[in-house]
């Protein structure tokens, strides 16, 4: 915050124009975030990683939830809420009706129209159907960030012919996010097959031994396969977004490289 701007604020302050609790929420929010007390919302989010600050559902009251959408959907028109459950969607449907819900990947959020998507594209894996909650909740966080989003469910090891049925869709992709459980061989596979990077994503699907998803964890961390990096377990979230970031980095280069190409800048097309 300029002084100019500290120097304006107190004015209104001493002057009675502004309140004293309104003047600290002002330089609170100059400084990016608003004071809630039980939170504190992070509106320069987008400006620092390029998309909003999400709502993490699980802990949080409903009518807390609201407060934050509330907050965030006043400085932009993007909201994404995830592990949220339907009580938590009509809540918020009844106050922002624009609101949509993926029941599958219990997430709450806005898709605005958008004038233009990703050339590229993501692809979505589940080795099985029951990991299909978890590859969701990848799909609208992708989907929400403006990316191209294709998705490819049940082809897991125990039936690979699935899999290699659908070479042409793996090879057209530019990120590939990968979920499974059980083991969690699928991410391996998949990185032996292409050349674009790969996201595993171990789920929490599986009997005793998978212990809730280590077993799938350590099954991906320990890939012999290039070009796969993992998140955490069941975080269909983190995959989505990471691999959003990845795809609107990719486009951004290619469109300098494309600007260097032809001799000209890109304020010129």
């Amino acid at each position: 915050m300029n002084e100019d701007t500290v120097e304006k604020i107190l004015k209104q302050v001493r002057e009675g124009t502004l309140s004293v609790e309104e003047g600290k929420q002002e330089i609170l929010l100059e400084r990016g975030y608003e004071n809630m007390e039980f939170a504190r919302v992070d509106h320069h989010r987008a400006q620092r990683k390029g998309f909003p600050e999400v709502i993490y559902c699980p802990g949080k009251t409903v009518s807390q939830i609201v407060k934050i959408a509330e907050s965030i959907l006043d400085k932009q028109n993007t909201l994404l809420a995830t592990r949220a459950d339907e009580d938590i969607y009509t809540a918020l449907k009844e106050r922002f009706p624009e609101v949509k819900y993926n029941k599958d990947g219990r997430v709450v959020y806005t898709l605005k129209e958008q004038n233009s998507l990703t050339r590229g594209s993501i692809l979505v894996i589940t080795a099985g159907t029951s990991d299909i909650p978890v590859a969701e909740e990848a799909v609208v966080t992708a989907q929400v960030m403006g990316c191209r989003v294709e998705r490819l469910y049940d082809v897991g090891v125990a039936g690979v012919h699935r899999l290699l049925d659908n070479k042409d869709k793996m090879d057209r992709a530019t990120v590939i996010v990968v979920v499974a459980g059980m083991e969690g061989a699928l991410a391996s596979v998949v990185g032996g097959l292409v050349s674009a990077p790969v996201i595993a994503v171990p789920t929490s699907v599986g009997y005793g031994a998978s212990f809730q998803g280590l077993s799938a964890l350590l099954t991906m961390l320990n890939s012999c396969a290039s070009g796969v990096t993992v998140v955490n377990i069941d975080n269909g979230f983190g995959a989505g977004y990471a691999a959003a970031q990845i795809l609107h980095l990719a486009e951004g280069r290619n469109e300098d490289n494309d600007c260097r190409s032809d001799g000209g800048c890109c304020d010129d097309r």
